[in-house]
């Protein structure tokens, strides 16, 4: 992927942590229906507060250093600034979010640019399907189109009226509410418009190549 980091971020207790929970089938119920109502995925547990994971790096991006590369499979190849993104539409959401490690929090306000906004700025390809995420820290993470199309998927800069901040992956993070928050990648630094699926940091580790909270996609088969 055309200016990302080429090394891989380096092993730590969490991530070696997590690989075991993915060999082991931590947090499995064997769950595999909801009814409609059920707002709440199963194995999950709601908190109020917005609990902290990364690979144990934060890499600290001011907005003004901040860029984005928009590439790959795509008409209009683009570099965003800052500037350039805060000129894009403006879209607000309210969601909620769900993280592997079973914690869910409601009822979080959003504020960025609507991914398919962003795509009809760059306009993909017919043959395009995937995308892939690199993030400032290294990491890496795959999403087929259809997702991070998604209605509610946002790159977001501003959570609950504020900007996001470094430890949650400003200035700016990808927010797919659908999925597990590990796709989502924090600190957005390039997004790749593929025609094949590149499996990312964590999928290559033992995680699911999807990632549905509702179905327990946590870890591959």
């Amino acid at each position: 992927m055309a200016d990302t980091p080429d090394d891989t971020p380096p092993e730590s207790k969490l991530t070696r942590t997590k690989q075991e929970w993915a060999r082991l089938g931590r947090f499995l119920t064997g769950r595999q229906e909801r009814p409609e109502s059920d707002r709440l995925p199963p194995g999950q547990h709601l908190v109020k507060n917005w609990p902290v994971l990364d690979l144990g790096l934060q890499p600290d991006v001011s907005a003004e250093r901040w860029r984005l590369q928009i590439n790959g499979a795509v008409e209009e190849p683009q570099i965003w600034d800052w500037a350039r993104f805060q000129s894009q539409p403006q879209t607000e959401e309210t969601t909620d979010m769900h993280c592997v490690t079973t914690w869910s929090r409601y009822d979080n306000r959003w504020a960025g640019v609507s991914t398919r906004d962003l795509m009809a700025a760059v306009r993909p390809r017919e043959d395009a399907a995937f995308v892939v995420l690199g993030s400032y820290d290294g990491y890496t993470t795959n999403l087929p189109l259809s997702d991070f199309a998604a209605p509610d998927a946002m790159l977001v800069h501003s959570w609950e009226g504020r900007p996001i901040t470094k430890e949650h992956g400003g200035p700016v993070r990808l927010l797919v509410p659908h999925l597990y928050l590990w796709k989502s990648a924090k600190w957005l630094r390039s997004i790749e418009f593929r025609t094949a699926d590149q499996p990312g940091y964590w999928e290559v580790r033992g995680y699911h190549n999807r990632g549905d909270p509702w179905t327990e996609e946590r870890y591959s088969d």
